[in-house]
């Protein structure tokens, strides 16, 4: 064992209670700070409170770890084992995860720690605190997986999945799923590296039929470690997409439909864009009817509507023949454009340019009065301002030509980014900034005239 872990993990002496040691050379060193601790704990007083002692410990741990002074952390970490020894049994009980946490934490960061530091540290947890076993165990093993360590995180995960403590809980039952299920993405990885193999060798090559095969065999592992898993309600996006991969693959369309319909639909599983934006692509995938397509894409709209799909979303509405997806797709546009990280967006503002003057010159004047009642009084300082005005013509003339189409169209000419923008002198925009003028005397919603 390194002589971090020794130091982060071996119990306190007598005679390191009785004064504290100065680091080593290496740094590595851990004294025993508890005269210091009861020192704030107590206000200067010299009598043990074991409570407040711990407390204050925590609290010191804590600040040090915010502020990444990770050597501080693991100083004040080695007094805080105490707390193993304290008599609330509740603090008892909870105080190995705890520990776990916060050492874990020190060890991943601490610049003198190593791979054989964390996994020795790992393993005594494990034994203090058998209740944390598959959580520390799951943990564990994604470090390694972190460090590339895959043969390592796997044997780590199959001695974590036959551990047993007592009866088995609900609780322990997901951690098992969930760490069968980390098993199966190591076998997904490894089956995803033989698909790649399997790609650059001839069909009629006896080497292509082994690999085939090998595939075959990991796949199925997979699936029976994925699937138990992707049954619980959760969000398993990775999970779910490793599966669905291995189906298409295996030319189970069907399946792979049913999982993603399941996973975006089922009333149990919690609300979640990604669910809907596997089951849209692989739709897509599939070439399935534009109004199956429409219909997944409404709810990841309802949920997220600055998605960069709602451009795709509009479009797919704007070729519909249903009035109502024309109305929806203004709707869209407006909804996209409300956020600030759409605010530079050239396509939003282009498609929403010649889908204003299309709804317009289609007397649908409603349709644009109900989506600019509620923003007419913060759009035009969050889009349409002179200050954006120039800034925009400065970075991006054509955003800006965009923009301020739309500016006059649903404020008039009279608009300060639309009378900035047209009255510029640019010979290759001219014939642009020509046409912009006419469509905003023509078809502004402010104009008396329509």
């Amino acid at each position: 064992m390194s002589d971090f872990s020794e130091e982060l993990i071996r119990p306190t002496t007598e005679d390191e209670q009785g004064e504290p040691r100065a680091p080593s050379g290496t740094g590595m060193c851990f004294p025993w700070l508890q005269k210091h601790i009861e020192t704030i704990a107590t206000g200067g007083k010299q009598e043990k409170d074991f409570a407040q002692t711990t407390s204050a410990c925590l609290s010191l741990i804590q600040e040090a770890l915010l502020k990444h002074q990770w050597q501080r952390a693991a100083e004040y970490m080695h007094s805080y084992f105490q707390i193993l020894e304290d008599s609330d049994s509740n603090k008892r009980q909870i105080a190995p995860e705890i520990i776990w946490r916060l050492g874990s934490e020190i060890l991943y960061y601490h610049p003198k720690s190593s791979v054989e530091t964390f996994n020795t540290f790992a393993d005594r947890m494990k034994n203090i605190g058998v209740m944390n076993y598959l959580k520390i165990s799951l943990q564990h093993a994604l470090y390694l997986l972190h460090h590339g360590m895959l043969e390592d995180a796997n044997r780590n995960l199959s001695q974590a999945e036959t551990w047993r403590y007592g009866e088995k809980s609900s609780s322990q039952e997901v951690l098992i799923n969930l760490i069968q299920a980390y098993k199966g993405l190591l076998q997904y990885y490894i089956w995803s590296k033989k698909k790649m193999e399997l790609s650059q060798l001839d069909e009629d090559d006896y080497a292509y039929n082994t690999a085939s095969q090998n595939m075959l065999n990991h796949s199925w592992k997979t699936s029976i470690n994925l699937c138990a898993l992707i049954q619980i309600p959760g969000v398993w996006d990775p999970f779910v997409k490793s599966y669905v991969e291995m189906l298409e693959f295996y030319g189970d369309q069907d399946g792979a439909r049913e999982v993603l319909t399941n996973y975006a639909y089922d009333e149990k599983f919690p609300s979640n864009p990604n669910a809907h934006i596997y089951l849209y692509n692989f739709l897509k995938r599939e070439k399935a009817p534009r109004e199956k397509l429409i219909s997944v894409l409404k709810i990841l709209y309802q949920i997220v509507p600055s998605h960069k799909l709602m451009l795709e979303f509009h479009r797919l509405l704007r070729k519909s023949e249903n009035e109502e997806h024309h109305k929806l797709g203004l709707e869209v546009l407006f909804g996209v454009l409300d956020f600030a990280g759409c605010t530079k967006n050239i396509t939003a503002w282009k498609y929403l340019a010649r889908y204003l003057r299309q709804t317009l010159m289609g007397s649908h004047l409603a349709w644009v009065q109900e989506e600019w009642n509620s923003r007419k009084n913060w759009w035009p300082s969050f889009h349409f301002s002179y200050f954006w005005a120039k800034s925009d013509w400065k970075e991006d003339k054509a955003l800006a030509c965009e923009k301020a189409l739309v500016a006059g169209l649903l404020l008039g000419k009279g608009c300060r980014y639309f009378r900035n923008i047209s009255k510029q002198d640019h010979q290759v925009l001219k014939k642009k900034i020509k046409q912009m003028k006419k469509s905003v005397k023509k078809y502004s919603i402010v104009n008396p005239g329509l």
